[in-house]
């Protein structure tokens, strides 16, 4: 069998007296208001209200039936999580 030829490996080096570039974050988000909406635990709005949120909430469960929304309280870390029942989610009862 033929030897395969090898390849050139180049490194590249840096000077010491170059700053390491620094480390990017995501920018800093700013809730504004106490209580966030979540969808699927990726927090999407913030309101000042609880029943601003939960609207909002029942807004995105109605289009959107599979995914999980709930409501977190930042100030009494509690997380509530919206459901459909019938009368909201505008199906018939059996």
């Amino acid at each position: 069998m033929a030897a395969r030829p090898r390849g050139k490996i180049t490194v590249k080096r840096t000077d010491s007296d170059d700053p390491a570039e620094p480390h990017v974050e995501q920018p800093n988000r700013s809730e504004s208001g106490r209580f966030r909406l979540q969808v699927d635990r990726q927090t999407k709005a913030s309101f000042a209200t609880s029943d601003d949120a939960e609207k909002a909430g029942l807004a995105i469960m109605k289009q959107f039936p599979v995914v999980q929304v709930a409501v977190y309280d930042s100030e009494e870390a509690v997380r509530r999580v919206i459901e459909l029942s019938n009368e909201t989610s505008g199906q018939p009862v059996n």
